[in-house]
């Protein structure tokens, strides 16, 4: 049998390149992989990155590309060619797939793999999991470091009869009747297996992943080869602020531009940055992210903008009047109004909770 593969895709991105600084020293006995999928649109600050990452943890990045060879100045542009110059969308993520997941796949084989993601303790999303039976999510910063189909088997109604004997050979200490308790719940419209999963992650996080552990060596998930794994025992659910942190404490540095800018409209100031790596003309970008690449890179956006001269758009909304002054005018003032009013969302939600005599210790909150 093969053995198992670690690997880290290195997005260009402040969680990705985080991970890889926060397994390099929490991990250092997992001979973890580093590759990052090169579309050939990313900015500078993105190749900058992977260069201090790789000062940083003192290996060669493997920068994997979807074509070499081409008459195209990069992949993107070959691929965009074999779509008839249709440009990539929300609901036609030819880009993603062409430049990302085929190359990343090619990159693995049939080896089993765990591939570990840098999801945020604090999103509310779930990440890739790869239609190949030999590569394995692992996600290192949430409380639950499973992928969404190993939760959905581990904790069906169908599978209770399998995981219940189980249940003896993990160590729950005090939790255990309120664990099994759990576990042996069934599913339902008012127990959902969201609700269940929580319930059981809040009671006991270590438990649950030595049971899931001994769960996947009844599968043929990568991780049923292994005696062991070293995140069984993490607890550890990373932040935003903990990201940032971590860059900033290792050397890597955020790349910059994460940094907010300021700017003023009619007398009344505002920042902006971007807020995802990825390719400069990604059309998952806010509006004022478009406005920031336009005064920031005119010349990206004037390269963004030549891509439009096909007949097809980023967005509804075409680049070329998206930068007429009157529209970058409102855009900003959109934003700054949008921006109060979620800082007083969260000042107020605050305050509800001070305020409330149930609450607890302020001091709990800072």
């Amino acid at each position: 049998m093969k053995k198992t593969r670690h690997v880290l895709g290195i997005s260009g991105g402040k969680d990705s390149a985080a991970l890889a600084v926060y397994m390099k020293t929490k991990y250092p006995s997992i001979n973890m992989e580093f590759y990052s999928c090169d579309t050939g649109k990313e900015l500078d600050e993105t190749y900058q990155l992977v260069k201090n990452l790789e000062v940083y943890l003192g290996i060669k990045i493997e920068l994997l590309l979807a074509t070499r060879e081409t008459s195209e100045a990069d992949p993107f542009d070959h691929f965009l060619k074999m779509h008839g110059g249709y440009l990539p969308s929300a609901t036609a993520r030819w880009c993603t797939k062409k430049l990302k997941l085929d190359p990343f796949e090619k990159y693995v084989g049939n080896d089993p793999v765990l591939s570990y993601v840098g999801i945020r303790g604090d999103e509310e999303r779930e990440g890739y999991i790869s239609t190949k039976s030999n590569i394995q999510s692992i996600f290192p910063f949430r409380k639950n470091i499973w992928s969404e189909d190993i939760i959905a088997k581990v904790l069906s109604n169908q599978n209770l009869d399998k995981v219940m004997p189980m249940f003896s050979n993990v160590d729950w200490g005090r939790n255990k009747e309120k664990v099994e308790a759990l576990i042996s719940k069934k599913i339902d419209t008012s127990f959902t297996l969201k609700h269940k999963l929580n319930a059981i992650l809040d009671s006991d996080i270590k438990g649950f992943n030595h049971l899931v552990f001994q769960f996947l060596k009844t599968t043929d998930y990568p991780l049923a080869a292994e005696t062991d794994f070293a995140l069984l025992d993490n607890e550890e659910v990373l932040v935003k602020s903990d990201i940032f942190k971590i860059l900033e404490e290792s050397g890597v540095g955020v790349p910059e531009y994460y940094k907010k800018i300021k700017f003023e409209v009619n007398g009344k100031m505002g920042e902006y940055a971007r807020s995802r790596s990825g390719c400069y003309f990604c059309f998952y970008q806010q509006k004022i992210e478009w406005v920031w690449l336009y005064e920031q890179h005119p010349d990206l956006f004037q390269k963004a903008l030549e891509y439009e001269k096909t007949g097809y758009s980023w967005s509804e909304e075409a680049l070329g009047d998206l930068i007429k002054p009157e529209r970058i005018q409102q855009i900003k003032e959109d934003y700054i109004k949008k921006t109060e009013k979620n800082a007083q969302k969260k000042s107020s939600l605050l305050m509800d909770i001070l305020e409330d005599d149930d609450a607890g210790c302020a001091s709990c909150f800072v």
